[in-house]
């Protein structure tokens, strides 16, 4: 008799969304089973990877980050061509860092400025992501949605409490929103519903977890991630059939082990060896999770990353 392997039958599948406009606009999700189980469902469009550009000059990064984008961090449009005609990327990540109340606190004119000059600088679909602070988040998003009205731009976090103003906007200028909710499937569900009620149609929302490296939580970020994804595709919860979105990149670079040199911790090898495997396998990760989309920041682990994925796909 024939070995056939047990399958699970999924009653769901994962909604698509179009990101950016024109030939070089992407399409996520789509899904029809989970991650690269091929043998029993579709994948159709593969994951991508958004490489990370900063409205400011980063004084915190470590040297392995900076390497490749020497003479470039201190404009974000050269920055950000930079990483689409050198490094190839599917698409731009502009982190407001600048907006901060607590740091730079640049006004929203200025801010929303840069991400327009960015917007037009590029043919790559673009990703901004706000500060994190809600109220200033609100002012500059709002302000974005307006000026880059139809450049279809990915615009996040929203989080419940500024989804009304935010996913108004973006509903009025048509961008896609980023439903971010802290690593919680029920706070997730509730916020998808919200926009949904809002208006906000099912193609222009897609899901940020909220996420971290290895070592500092990424298995309760995996299992939040994981659940969601079991909710979509076998219990046919609606709400939570969205793509998701992982902003990986800070999180890892951020941490010490990022940025302790050799010379200071000899057993922790290579400082830019360690930094780059840091990433990638985070990221490879979060990809066997359920993520759609990741922002990461260093080419070499973008790479990597990128060969895994094949890897996976011929397998």
């Amino acid at each position: 008799m024939a070995f056939e392997i047990p399958k699970t039958l999924y009653s769901g599948k994962i909604k698509e969304a179009k990101l950016g406009k024109g030939s070089k606009a992407v399409t996520i999700g789509g899904e029809s089973a989970y991650p690269f189980y091929l043998f029993e469902g579709e994948m159709p469009n593969l994951p991508k990877i958004a490489m990370e550009v900063w409205d400011c000059p980063p004084e915190e990064w470590a040297e392995a980050a900076l390497e490749p984008f020497i003479g470039v961090t201190d404009d974000p449009v050269a920055w950000a061509k930079k990483c689409v005609e050198d490094y190839r990327a599917e698409i731009i990540a502009l982190q407001l860092i600048s907006t901060d109340p607590n740091g730079l606190d640049r006004g929203v004119d200025e801010a929303a400025g840069v991400v327009k000059k960015v917007a037009e600088a590029i043919d790559v679909p673009l990703i901004v992501w706000g500060c994190s602070d809600e109220e200033k988040d609100t002012e500059v998003l709002r302000k974005v949605c307006e000026i880059c009205q139809e450049k279809n731009l990915i615009i996040g976090p929203v989080v419940e409490g500024n989804h009304k103003k935010i996913g108004a906007a973006a509903i009025g200028y048509h961008h896609t929103v980023i439903a971010s909710t802290p690593i919680d499937i029920n706070l997730a569900k509730q916020l998808n519903i919200l926009l949904g009620n809002l208006g906000v149609s099912d193609e222009l929302i897609v899901m940020d977890p909220t996420v971290s490296g290895i070592g500092y939580g990424i298995e309760y970020a995996y299992s939040v991630m994981e659940r969601k994804r079991m909710a979509g595709l076998t219990q046919q919860d609606e709400r939570l059939q969205f793509p998701i979105i992982c902003n990986i990149s800070k999180e890892v670079w951020k941490t010490k082990e990022a940025h302790i040199p050799i010379e200071e911790d000899p057993n922790l090898g290579d400082a830019k060896k360690r930094g780059i495997l840091m990433e990638a396998m985070s990221a490879m990760v979060l990809l066997l999770g359920g993520a759609d989309v990741l922002i990461m920041r260093h080419p070499e682990a973008i790479r990597l990353v990128q060969e895994m994925i094949a890897e996976l796909i011929a397998s």
